[in-house]
């Protein structure tokens, strides 16, 4: 009997097992062991609390178990956390004849992305018993052969490991046989029959012998094989190896008919039986039967099927050299073949548990993949190295071993590259070396980190009044960087209060497509600009938005027809009534006609024509192309009949024009008749008009405080500008004009004094005309308005405004106070006379000469003091003696006209100014009492310088 206990070797060798299994356990980040053959639902360990993890936890994080080859062997309980056995562990399946044998496990967990691994060793268990090659074996042994000799046997095997593989064996009672276990140096147990004492075939010709092969497990498992020995005659000398172990090394991959060794064995004996035969020992497996060959007469062994170190790293080859002898004889041998590896697997990349796509904020470190490498060889050529494509946000970290995890290393931004072509190559360090690439796609996903951006940030639209409900006046549009519903971008108003009605009752917008309508008929004249913002908001979480301002502009439309102050009272079914003295003279004033019209421009530019007589005859009286003051034309005698009915057309300047009519009724009378007349016109009209008095005055106290501010901080701003000296020539003396206003409501010049505004830094910004409040109105002498009395041609029309005017959105601002003179207008003084350049407003046209003028408005001036010039940018440009018929002074509400005089011609005062006001339609109930008063003074006056003369 052999037992292990008793053998220092076999208790070195379980030292080095149990060192290196603690080495193992310590290079895991848990180690757990389970017996092979466990039932199921066996305890492992708590793996859940073990790793740190909460149970509450498990489910939601998706935890979860993986194993490369054995994933169903094992399985957790994600109730309680705890790894258990789920189907039968078959240690010798696993791993074979290997001392270590461990079940590898990846746990995942998500939510981060974590992976823990864990292995498993299974222990073995004494369940399988030694098993010998053959059930029989049979034994041919001459009768000559000496007390002592020894038979090779073929051992038993125990596919268990440890103790459980320690094998001891006994025979049963004979008295010529006992057995022999050697262990030489390679730790390769030689089972041996030793012969007691001689044979006598004569007397046994057959020996029939049973081996019991015992493992050291608990409880202990027997295997046993029956020897069938046969008596031989005489052939007394066995064939003799030279060695009985031949120890060969062999590179895998080694081609066909490659010599592996040469054994050799010789024979004492002579003729026949001195011949040997080589074979291979018929326990020898198939496996190596395929891969060897053994010539049966010179003993080489050569390669016949492909060697893999992979596959198996050393062979064990029994030899047997047989003698042609009668009885034969044989002799055995062991050829021990390493296999050297060399560099012929690629490596393996197997990347799992992809988290894809990765959102373009994910935070640095954002495990992204997980990649585990492996490489069949071994030694260098089996170690592995990864490395991914260079210059990408992404970096490898190795986690455990041969695993790797693909993780963020930069920021991501999904508008600048949208999706990453990785290349990850696994490369061994043999020599050459062999590598092996995997590819991954990363989609980088979206996240609203972009608002909605509008071209401009603000527009401009021009939208004519009385528009039909419902029509389209603009489209806005806003581009989000962004992708999907983050790009997804709506439109809608801003919500405020226009006046006293909602945004919303003006205009809507299209949520898609950003159109803008206007929801009823807009008016000029209640609406001139309505301002207002979008908002384009995209659909991400959180949404986000930017706003766009939208100013539409009201153009107006010639849909006022003018309208007639109220007659003063005394007039008859809406007529005015006048009486005027037969005594006049020619080019006295009789009455005036007024009139306002809501539209502007020229919808708003009045002029005033004198019907035709109904009888046919030539009427002495005459009315003002633009001022509607009724004249005489000549002095009045008896002939001229007592009444006269005059109609006044008013029309306007639109297109097409509109009109309206006004009845004035003068009745001629004595001189001794007009003051009685007057004073009783008077008496009636005193007590309404004594009301409108204090009203005025009021009114007039006001004007003058906000002028005399006004003109207050345009010289405090002309004495700061001018502080600094300004270059030489910047600045230099000019004609001096003055701009001032007459008592009439007109414009007038003079030239007495211009203040110019200078820079010290630039040339001089000649856009601003500063009038000084100290100057008296402009003196008109008598004698002038004596030569303006006369006819008028009415054949000669004034010359009409240019038509490329277009009501400009700094005019229409400027009605709020906030006009802005463009650098290419001014008012100033040349060589020949003063020059006037068109002062314009602020519009949407970038360019100076754009043309972007304001209607035409002016005052009366002399053609011979003035002259025209457009902006240094403009192409038009006034010839000599050139005048514009109308111009702005900027900020004044007034629309102020320029009538050419021709040379010697006496025209009449009152057919010099017009005025066109919106604010005059806003106020005529209160001016229509003050013209009224008014007018009468003035008729007062009239009548009495005519009664002097």
């Amino acid at each position: 009997m052999f037992s292990w206990r008793e053998d220092p070797g076999a208790q070195c060798l379980l030292l080095s097992l149990l060192l290196l299994t603690a080495w193992e356990v310590g290079s895991g980040q848990l180690h757990y062991s389970v017996s092979e053959e466990a039932k199921h639902g066996t305890f492992v360990g708590r793996i859940a609390q073990d790793l740190g993890l909460e149970l509450a936890e498990l489910v939601p994080r998706l935890f979860r178990v993986a194993s490369k080859t054995h994933g169903d062997l094992l399985e957790v309980n994600l109730q309680n956390g705890i790894l258990f056995v789920n189907s039968r562990i078959d240690r010798e399946e696993l791993c074979g004849w290997s001392s270590e044998c461990s079940i590898h496990l990846e746990v995942i967990v998500d939510r981060p992305l974590q992976v823990f691994h864990v292995d498993v060793e299974v222990k073995d268990i004494n369940d399988n018993a030694p098993v010998f090659p053959m059930a029989v074996k049979n034994l041919f042994i001459s009768e000559s052969r000496q007390p002592g000799s020894r038979f090779s046997l073929e051992g038993a095997s125990d596919a268990d490991i440890g103790t459980n593989s320690l094998l001891t064996y006994s025979l049963d009672s004979t008295e010529y046989f006992t057995l022999n276990v050697k262990r030489n140096d390679e730790e390769i147990k030689s089972l041996g029959l030793v012969l007691k004492k001689n044979l006598n075939r004569e007397d046994t010709p057959k020996h029939y012998l049973q081996i019991t092969a015992i493992d050291g497990g608990k409880p202990e498992l027997t295997g046993t094989t029956q020897l069938k020995i046969t008596v031989l005659d005489v052939n007394d000398n066995a064939p003799a190896f030279e060695r009985t172990i031949y120890k060969v090394r062999l590179f895998e991959n080694a081609p066909n008919s490659t010599l592996v060794v040469t054994v050799n064995a010789t024979d004492l004996d002579e003729g026949v039986n001195k011949d040997i035969v080589y074979s291979f020992n018929t326990d020898m497996s198939t496996d190596i039967l395929s891969k060897f060959h053994l010539d049966p007469v010179n003993g080489q062994i050569s390669v016949k099927g492909n060697i893999d170190f992979e596959e198996s790293k050393s062979y064990e080859i029994h030899v047997e050299a047989t003698d042609k002898g009668n009885p034969p004889m044989s002799d055995h041998c062991t050829v021990l073949l390493e296999i050297v590896d060399i560099n012929d697997n690629l490596p393996e990349l197997v990347i799992k548990s992809l988290s894809l796509p990765v959102l373009e904020d994910s935070p640095l470190s954002t495990v992204i993949a997980l990649i585990s490498v492996s490489d069949r060889d071994s030694g260098v050529n089996g170690e592995v190295t990864c490395s991914l494509t260079p210059h990408v946000p992404f970096k490898l970290v190795s986690t455990y071993k041969n695993y790797y995890s693909l993780v963020l290393d930069s920021a991501l931004d999904r508008e600048s590259v949208s999706a990453y072509e990785l290349v990850v190559t696994a490369r061994d360090g043999g020599s050459p070396s062999l590598w092996a690439t995997a590819s991954v796609s990363v989609e980088v996903a979206d996240v609203n980190d972009n608002a909605p951006a509008f071209a401009q940030s603000e527009y401009t639209v021009f939208v004519r009044e009385n528009n039909p409900p419902g029509c389209h006046i603009f489209t806005v549009s806003a581009r989000d960087a962004d992708a999907q519903e983050n790009a997804l971008v709506s439109y809608s108003l801003v919500e405020r209060r226009v006046g006293e009605r909602a945004l919303s009752s003006y205009v809507s917008v299209h949520a898609e497509s950003g159109k803008v309508y206007a929801l009823q008929p807009l008016d000029r004249e209640e609406l001139e600009l309505l301002q207002f913002q979008v908002s384009a908001r995209d659909a991400g979480v959180p949404p986000l938005g930017s706003n766009v301002t939208l100013q539409v502009f009201v153009l107006d439309e010639n849909d006022n027809a003018p309208a007639l102050l109220t007659p003063r009272v005394g007039g008859i079914g809406g007529a005015v009534s006048e009486l005027v003295p037969r005594s006049v003279g020619a080019g006295h004033v009789v009455a005036k006609v007024r009139a306002v019209d809501a539209d502007s421009g020229y919808n708003a530019w009045l002029s005033y024509e004198l019907q035709p007589g109904t009888g046919g005859a030539r009427i002495p009286f005459r009315v003002g192309l633009y001022t509607g003051e009724i004249s005489t034309t000549r002095a009045l005698d008896e002939v001229d009949a007592a009444r006269h009915r005059l109609l006044v057309l008013v029309k306007d300047h639109g297109e097409p024009s509109l009109t309206a009519t006004a009845t004035v009724l003068v009745s001629l009378v004595e001189s001794g008749q007009a003051p009685k007349a007057s004073s009783r016109a008077s008496a009636g009209a005193t007590s309404p008009e004594a009301a409108l008095v204090d009203v005025n005055v009021y009114l007039i106290i006001a004007i003058c405080a906000v002028s005399s501010l006004l003109v207050l901080t345009l010289l405090l701003y002309t004495a700061l500008r001018c502080s600094a000296p300004p270059p030489e020539g910047a600045c230099g003396p000019g004609k001096p004009t003055l701009v001032c206003s007459s008592a009439m409501g007109s414009w007038s010049y003079s030239q007495q004094r211009q203040q110019r505004v200078c820079s010290g830094e630039e040339l001089p910004k000649t856009d601003l005309m500063a009038f000084s409040p100290s100057l008296p109105p402009c003196p008109i002498s008598r004698d002038r308005e004596e030569k303006q009395d006369v006819d008028v041609d009415h054949s000669v029309k004034p010359r009409q405004p240019n038509p490329d005017w277009r009501y400009s959105a700094s005019l229409r601002a400027g009605m709020h106070s906030s006009v802005h003179l463009e650098e290419a207008g001014i008012l100033r003084a040349g060589p020949g006379g003063p020059d006037q350049q068109w002062p314009t407003v602020s519009s949407a046209t970038p360019e100076p000469e754009a043309g972007e003028v304001s209607p035409p408005v002016g005052a009366g001036v002399n053609s011979n003091s003035w002259t025209f010039k457009y902006g240094p940018g403009n192409p038009k440009q006034s010839g000599p003696g050139e005048l514009p018929d109308k111009f702005i002074i900027p900020g004044s509400p007034a629309i102020i006209s320029i009538r050419q005089e021709p040379t010697n011609n006496q025209i009449d005062k009152s057919d010099f100014i017009t005025f066109g006001k919106k604010e005059e339609t806003k106020k005529k109930k209160k001016k229509k009492k003050g013209n009224k008063t008014q007018e009468k003074k003035e008729k007062g006056n009239s009548t009495t310088d005519n009664s002097d003369q």
